[in-house]
């Protein structure tokens, strides 16, 4: 995956995406907010988890939600932090679903970065 500085004109979808995630992030105060699209079109949120025994990015688990209900590919995925850079693991899971395109954005929703596969 590519990364390449803010989008321009996000398309509405992916909108509703940043959208989704923001919501996620700040209903449970996590460090990040992520949410997916599938391949049929049906949409999946997740926060950070950090737990003692279990630590997940907010993006992979969003994935494991979409996976656990039968997604074989992601159509996109936005995520919600104030890391400037995604995390390695991110990309690993978004390439692992073929996705291709991860929008990073902002707490206040701004599109700061997007990674093409």
């Amino acid at each position: 995956m590519t990364e390449t500085a803010a989008p321009e004109g996000i398309d509405p979808e992916d909108e509703k995406l940043i959208t989704l995630a923001r919501a996620s992030r700040a209903r449970t105060g996590a460090a990040e907010g992520a949410a997916v699209r599938d391949e049929t079109g049906r949409t999946y949120t997740a926060a950070t988890v950090a737990l003692p025994s279990l630590q997940l990015t907010a993006l992979q688990a969003a994935v494991a939600a979409a996976v656990s209900s039968e997604a074989e590919a992601l159509e996109a995925a936005a995520v919600v932090t104030t890391a400037a850079d995604a995390a390695a693991a991110d990309r690993g899971v978004a390439a692992d679903m073929k996705t291709p395109l991860v929008v990073l954005a902002a707490p206040d929703g701004t599109p700061t970065a997007a990674l093409r596969s």
